[in-house]
């Protein structure tokens, strides 16, 4: 069985550097706010060509505080894509902001600028764009948008580390980029992990302040903030993959290149652009028969994931809250499904995948 992922095999081959890592967080008595995180901080900011990282506990909190951190009114409007991951949405709604959703591009599957500003009214303040399966938005034009109407913007980069728009790394071009560290992505922890990204000291700051109770000295709160530190142990396990992070987008394109050149054409494929570095995170096909594909590659010895089944204004915990009809995203929704691409596949693996994937299509013409 090709599945789809596995973290024991992915991670095997830093085990014993983790070991040896572990150990020394163990042994040194430290264990929040230390060494490994002050290290990851300065190392991932440089490896984005970015000015300042903070480390938070994951992903969800990375978008919670960034938003926190513009100090937006309840009720202000927040932009943000029909065909996100929940947790993107979750983020407005906590802080009692509302969620305005914009279909995506049918082929990027990212927001699509040409349709952020029918959604903009007096009480828009924000923009937050999601680069989605490994893949940078459209940045022109959304900045442009932002600039036009006085638009913060904060980034999801959940699905984008190492993702490039002409040469510029996701995360870099907002007043916050926010990363999760979840296992399976490209640059993954051994447990939850988030960091927000930011070129203003003084957001960077705030950021600080707010996922250490509001503080930044002991026992003197000068926000009400939260509890959402990057463990010192995650922190050591990331410093670890972040070496070897290109090689891990790389090996990724890699498998992707397969992809492009065996898989049929009845199959769509993820679009390719100039200026664009995508890193796949996620390797999304779409398929009108969708279902049924799923289960022949099930059959046949293949293991797939669907990112994901159900769009967010269709999810109980949304109801009352968004509204309206997404037609683009439904489609996305109903059709896509997403091909093995980890660290641990082989080239014989998607040969494989793409063998069976084209089989299914012979069969059903």
């Amino acid at each position: 069985m090709i599945e789809y992922e596995n973290l024991g095999r992915l991670n095997t081959p830093f085990f014993k550097e983790f070991e040896v890592a572990f150990k020394q967080v163990l042994e040194s008595g430290w264990y929040v706010l230390g060494k490994n995180v002050a290290k990851f901080e300065s190392s991932f900011a440089k490896y984005l060509q970015a000015d300042y990282c903070t480390g938070v506990a994951n992903g969800l909190d990375a978008l919670v505080l960034a938003l926190d951190a513009l100090r937006l009114n309840v009720g202000d409007e927040v932009i943000v894509p029909a065909n996100t991951y929940i947790a993107s949405i979750l983020a407005i709604v906590r802080l009692g902001l509302k969620p305005v959703l914009v279909e995506p591009c049918i082929r990027s599957y990212n927001i699509d600028p040409d349709k952020i500003a029918a959604s903009i009214t007096p009480r828009t303040k924000a923009i937050l764009v999601v680069h989605l399966y490994g893949k940078s938005c459209d940045m022109d034009p959304i900045l442009d948008i932002c600039s036009k109407h006085d638009l913060r913007l904060v980034e999801d980069c959940a699905q984008s580390h190492g993702a490039t728009y002409k040469g510029k790394m996701t995360g870099t071009f907002g007043d916050f980029g926010c990363f999760s560290f979840y296992p399976t992505k490209n640059l993954g922890a051994l447990g939850d992990a988030g960091a927000v990204i930011s070129s203003n000291q003084a957001l960077d700051n705030t950021i600080r302040k707010l996922r250490n109770y509001g503080s930044v000295q002991k026992y003197h709160n000068e926000l009400a903030g939260y509890n959402s530190r990057l463990d010192e142990v995650q922190a050591a396990f990331l410093n670890i993959k972040l070496q070897s992070l290109d090689a891990i987008n790389t090996h990724k394109k890699a498998l992707a290149q397969i992809y492009f050149s065996l898989l049929d054409d009845a199959f769509i494929k993820p679009i390719r652009s100039a200026g664009y570095e995508d890193v796949f995170h996620i390797f999304n096909i779409r398929h009108a028969q969708r279902d049924q594909l799923k289960a022949y590659l099930f059959e046949n010895g293949v293991g797939t994931e669907i990112h994901y089944p159900i769009p967010p204004v269709d999810q109980v915990a949304m109801k009352g809250i968004i509204h309206g009809n997404f037609p683009i995203s439904e489609e996305i929704h109903k059709t896509t499904l997403s091909l093995p691409i980890s660290f641990f596949h082989t080239v014989e693996d998607i040969r494989f995948v793409c063998e069976v994937a084209n089989r299914f299509v012979a069969e059903n013409r």
